[in-house]
């Protein structure tokens, strides 16, 4: 029987089966296990340590965080005597902090552990040249990126699953319902596909890196985790854009299980005062339940992985293809603005600021998360000086281009150039953002969110252009070349003027990479001038970019004829 399900297994997913067999000896079986129990002893051990110890010769009243007794004048409760040699103890709310930090572990073990082990295993196998093997078995990339997300962090996952009866002992000790522990459960499952998929992506376009590329990813991960735990413990929502970023942590779901400031004094209970109720989504209350931020976590996280994933089947059995299709792109700008402006429709009004004001501040915040999306974009879309001149030289033998002219093969074409594509997923986000800022009430914010994101848009095509024409140099390092010009694009007019000390109304302002920053504080000439200036630049390199298309079409007898060698490709 045993040997069936091996059998069944093999044939089922041979990558799947590869990984286990590989993983899955005694030895290694053993350290998981005794690492996942101690871990939990250890665990118990401290917080019995925490526990008050009873001292008949101590006639000094003792507080400790677990006691009963009343808090007056102490930031903690007094210990009230069992006069069983002891104290009476809280344990629901020791249970509850046991099931608070199993939660975090286990969090942070499985996404910074789990998406170090899957990119430093891409990168062995890239190493090794076995990765290009599996890219020529008839497996699907579904089936092997599959096994591997699976098998790879196998010990993993034994490790995790040995904490699970005692996570759950202490949540039904803490007097947590069963139903909330498995909703959080399923944000747990929906965030690790989410970062194990930016892992196995990251794995594949980053192989570059060498061995830096698996500190590196793990590290982000850390590095976010760390940062948003500590914004969701604190700071609760924040009434922007930002809170989306909240719901790949799922941290997001302690304070409805346990209550308050989580990582706080545990003998304070401060239900919803990080005011996660308020979390609203087009005006809808997310927030006001914590089945109701799973769900939506849950279908956050499942989005963007099976958008990432379309992106994995594209790039593992053809390396030097785009790493989305045009087609795709759209549906992503669609998806990310639609979901971020439901967050960023209800800014936080004060006494000091209106509905107009935190509007404004939430569109500035839109507005950089969509300078990061194109970025990514354009280095996603953008294809290389082969695709290119190879496009540029056989178009006019596809259908397409024959029946509906060049337009329809820029839109949608997987080799011709993206800055076409890159309008129109500036479109896109264009039209999706428009409605809301046409519906502010008349203020001085209208007039310049709307002049932000026409410059917002223009400069993110004048980097899409440069890219493009970048990488149809022929020096063989174009790609590192193309992202360092953009990267100093933007940073480097930032820092420049700040060293200069220039004005918030200045030209050079709009000129940069944060035009919507400064635009509140241009006049109209100024912002005119910016778009005059913006729109010669993208004139110019399009233009240039064309002239090179066109020259790279030529078929090598006709550049002969006219006394010209074929432009090589290196």
């Amino acid at each position: 029987m045993k040997l069936n399900v091996i059998n069944q297994l093999g044939e089922s997913n041979p990558q799947l089966f590869r990984e286990l067999k590989g993983r899955l000896i005694p030895r290694n079986i053993l350290i998981s296990v005794a690492a996942s129990l101690l871990g939990q002893l250890l665990l118990l051990m401290s917080f019995s340590s925490k526990l008050p110890i009873f001292d008949e010769t101590n006639k000094n009243p003792v507080h400790n965080s677990f006691c009963t007794g009343s808090q007056k004048n102490y930031s903690v409760p007094l210990c009230i005597p069992d006069n069983l040699g002891g104290f009476v103890i809280n344990w629901e709310l020791w249970w509850e902090r046991v099931f608070l930090w199993l939660s975090l572990i286990g969090i942070f073990s499985l996404l910074v552990v789990g998406t170090y082990m899957l990119i430093a295993d891409l990168s062995k196998e890239d190493g090794k040249g076995t990765l290009n093997f599996l890219r020529l078995t008839p497996s699907s990339s579904t089936s092997i990126l599959g096994g591997k997300l699976l098998g790879v962090p196998i010990l993993l996952y034994l490790a995790i699953a040995l904490t699970v009866p005692l996570h759950l002992v202490a949540g039904f000790s803490g007097n947590i319902p069963l139903i909330q522990i498995l909703g959080f459960y399923g944000v747990i499952a929906a965030s690790c596909l989410f970062f194990y998929s930016a892992a196995l992506l990251f794995g594949l376009v980053g192989n570059w890196l060498g061995t830096f590329q698996a500190w590196l990813g793990a590290g982000t991960v850390l590095m976010f985790l760390f940062v948003m735990t500590n914004v969701i413990n604190y700071n609760g929502t924040q009434n922007t854009s930002f809170d989306w970023l909240s719901l790949f942590n799922p941290a997001i779901l302690l304070p409805y299980l346990i209550g308050g400031h989580f990582l706080g004094n545990p003998s304070y209970s401060y239900p919803n005062e990080n005011g996660f109720l308020d979390l609203l989504w087009f005006y809808l209350p997310i927030g006001s339940k914590g089945l109701t931020i799973s769900g939506f976590a849950i279908l956050n996280c499942g989005l963007w992985s099976y958008l990432m994933w379309e992106g994995l089947k594209r790039s593992f059995h053809n390396p030097h293809a785009t790493l989305l299709s045009k087609r795709q792109s759209y549906w992503v700008t669609a998806c990310f603005n639609f979901v971020l402006l439901g967050f960023a429709m209800n800014p936080e009004v004060t006494e000091t600021e209106n509905y107009s004001r935190g509007a404004f501040e939430n569109f500035q915040i839109l507005m950089l998360f969509n300078l990061i999306l194109f970025l990514g974009l354009i280095a996603a879309l953008s294809p290389h000086r082969q695709a290119m001149q190879d496009w540029a030289r056989y178009r006019h033998q596809k259908l397409s281009v024959r029946k509906g002219g060049i337009l329809p093969e820029l839109i949608w074409g997987k080799t011709s150039p993206a800055v076409l594509a890159v309008v129109m997923n500036s479109a896109i986000a264009s039209l999706i953002v428009l409605p809301w800022l046409l519906l502010w009430p008349n203020s001085g914010y209208k007039v310049p969110a709307l002049w932000g994101l026409m410059l917002n848009t223009s400069i993110i095509l004048l980097y899409s252009s440069v890219v493009q024409l970048m990488l149809f140099m022929k020096t063989p390092k174009r790609a590192i070349w193309a992202a360092g010009t953009v990267m100093g694009l933007i940073i480097l007019p930032p820092i420049v003027f700040e060293f200069l000390s220039l004005d918030s109304q200045s030209l050079v302002w709009l000129l940069s990479g944060f035009p919507w920053a400064s635009i509140e504080h241009a006049g109209a000439s100024t912002v005119l001038m910016a778009t005059v200036g913006q729109s010669l630049g993208l004139v110019l390199l399009n233009v240039q970019l064309t002239r090179q298309l066109r020259k790279a079409g030529e078929s090598a007898t006709k550049a002969l004829l006219s006394g010209r060698s074929p432009m090589a490709i290196p």
